[in-house]
C-alpha cells in the first residue's frame, strides 16, 4: 500500500484524510512539524509527500527546498487560495504538483493517484533507451544520463523530457504537455510548463536540447542515435544489435 507523508500543522486534518484515503488504499500519516517530517522522510518508505505552506518552524518552500536536496520524491504543495505565486514558487524549487486550500479529499486523492501513477507506471513502458548525442533516457529504470552522468530529475521531469525524447523533432503545446503529464482531473495551468522546462533546461546543461518555438510550444532538439559501433560511447551505453 502506498505510502503518503503529510506535513501539516493542523491537528484536526490527519485522521480525517487518513481514513479518506484507506478507503483508496493509501496509507497516509501526518507529521506536525517539519523537523518530525524530515525526520521520517530520511527513514525511508514514503511514496509521496503533502506539504502545506504555512508552518511552524520552516514554511513549505523552504522544506521542499530541503526534501529536494537529497529526494525525488514527488511533493505536493497546498497553497492559499488564488495565490498564484504559491504554486509558481512551488514549482519552480521541485514540487510536482500543487491544491488549493480549501480542498475536496476526492481532488486531492486525485492528485496522489497521478503522480503515483506517473512515479510507477501501472503498464510496461514503452520501447528500449532512448541514445542521443551526449543523452540517455531508460523509461524502465526511470534514469537518465548526460554525458555519462547520471541527474536526479523529479518525475515530472523525467515525464516531460521522456514525452518530448520519443517524438524528437515534434512540437508539443503546453496544452498538450500538460494533459499527458497532469491529467484531465487536474486543474490547467500553462505556466507550470515553463516552469518544469526552466528546471529541466538547468539539469540538462551545458545540453541545449529543449528548443522552444513562440507561440507554438516545446521540441527536443536532439536526433536520436542509430546503433553504434562498439566502443563509440556518445550516448552512453549504445544499444546492442
Amino acid at each position: 500500500m502506498p505510502r503518503i507523508l503529510l506535513i501539516d500543522d493542523d491537528t484536526d486534518l490527519g485522521p480525517p484524510l487518513a481514513a479518506y484515503f484507506a478507503r483508496f488504499e493509501l496509507q497516509l500519516e501526518q507529521a506536525l512539524r517539519p523537523s518530525e517530517g524530515l525526520a521520517r522522510l530520511a527513514r525511508g518508505g514514503f511514496d509521496v509527500a503533502i506539504l502545506d505552506v504555512m508552518l511552524p518552524e520552516m514554511d513549505g518552500f523552504a522544506l521542499c527546498r530541503e526534501i529536494r536536496k537529497t529526494s525525488d520524491l514527488p511533493i505536493l504543495m497546498l497553497t492559499a487560495r488564488g495565490d498564484v505565486m504559491d504554486r509558481v514558487v512551488g514549482l519552480e524549487l521541485g514540487a510536482d504538483d500543487y491544491l488549493p486550500k480549501p480542498f475536496e479529499p476526492r481532488e486531492l486523492v486525485a492528485r496522489v493517484q497521478t503522480v503515483l501513477r506517473r512515479r510507477q507506471p501501472a503498464r510496461p513502458p514503452q520501447g528500449s533507451p532512448l541514445h542521443f548525442d551526449g543523452l540517455q533516457i531508460d523509461p524502465v529504470t526511470r534514469q537518465v544520463q548526460r554525458a555519462g552522468q547520471a541527474l536526479e530529475l523529479t518525475s515530472t521531469e523525467f515525464d516531460l523530457l521522456h514525452l518530448l525524447a520519443r517524438e524528437p523533432g515534434k512540437v508539443f503545446s503546453r496544452d498538450d504537455i500538460l494533459n499527458q503529464l497532469r491529467g484531465h482531473e487536474a486543474e490547467l495551468y500553462t505556466r507550470a510548463v515553463d516552469i518544469v522546462v526552466s528546471r529541466l533546461r538547468k539539469k540538462l546543461e551545458p545540453l541545449d536540447c529543449i528548443k522552444t518555438l513562440r507561440n507554438a510550444g516545446y521540441s527536443l532538439g536532439l536526433a536520436p542515435l542509430a546503433t553504434l559501433p562498439p566502443g563509440d560511447t556518445r550516448g552512453q551505453a549504445a544499444p546492442h544489435g
